[in-house]
């Protein structure tokens, strides 16, 4: 009777080991699983992060471009000049006038009867009415897209090949829907108003010598490598001219 007691407490403390080691491989178990979605979401992190910061370089490329633009420049401040079998220098079609008269009276008119690209040929637009962040209706921004401009169309910049790792993957990419575009808002200046609004330094009234007496607001729009990635920055620039 005593050695069967003895079996029986032997087979009872196997059953706990069992149970204790089942216990362990668990709990090792779910620490490694913590451990990989840990290590997946802070991937996931710094890969939106970084995709975020590539969005926003581009946007602010496109910004700069699209003041070269406007002065009619080069990215090395060179003046620009037509290149054969290219769109450079906005030579012909539309481009931005220095004088007063072919803005009010041929570019502004013009472009206010491109009501199918919301008043916007090659990047070029009237001042919009109504809603002004039009990047925020899907719809308005997917009509708007064709009528934008891309980075170095009109100023020559290199974007790289496709093929090129050194280029920016935004900026050199022109699928349809992809890519970054801007567009540049000419909106009139009333020259009269002798700038009583703008004071520098709390006494001193900024002197706005304009020409043409316009002001072009910039809105850039750039979509990461991301599905859901976007940057808008808008900019505002004025082309004062020298006085004598």
């Amino acid at each position: 009777m005593q050695n069967i007691a003895i079996f029986t407490h032997i087979k009872r403390q196997r059953g706990v080991s069992l149970f204790v080691v089942i216990v362990m491989v668990m709990l090792s178990m779910l620490l490694a699983l913590w451990g990989s979605r840990t290590a997946l979401f802070n991937e996931l992190i710094v890969g939106n992060d970084a995709d975020y910061q590539r969005t926003f370089e581009a946007a602010q490329a496109l910004i700069q471009d699209a003041e070269f633009d406007i002065q009619g420049l080069r990215p090395d401040g060179t003046a620009c000049q037509p290149v054969a079998g290219k769109e450079f220098c906005r030579e012909a079609n539309i481009w931005f006038p220095v004088e007063d008269k072919e803005v009010f009276i041929e570019l502004i008119p013009r472009l206010e009867a491109e009501i199918a690209t919301k008043a916007c040929i090659k990047g070029i637009c009237a001042k919009r009415t109504g809603k002004q962040d039009f990047w925020k209706d899907k719809t308005t921004l997917e009509a708007m897209l064709p009528a934008g401009a891309r980075y170095g169309q009109f100023t020559g910049a290199d974007i790289g090949s496709a093929s090129s790792k050194a280029s920016h993957p935004i900026l050199k990419n022109t699928n349809a829907g992809e890519g970054g575009w801007y567009w540049v808002e000419v909106m009139p200046y009333d020259g009269t108003a002798n700038n009583s609004a703008l004071i520098t330094n709390g006494s001193n009234y900024l002197g706005l010598n304009l020409k043409p007496n316009v002001a072009y607001r910039i809105t850039a729009v750039a979509r990461g490598l991301k599905a859901n990635t976007q940057v808008v920055l808008q900019s505002t620039y004025v082309r004062q001219k020298l006085k004598n």
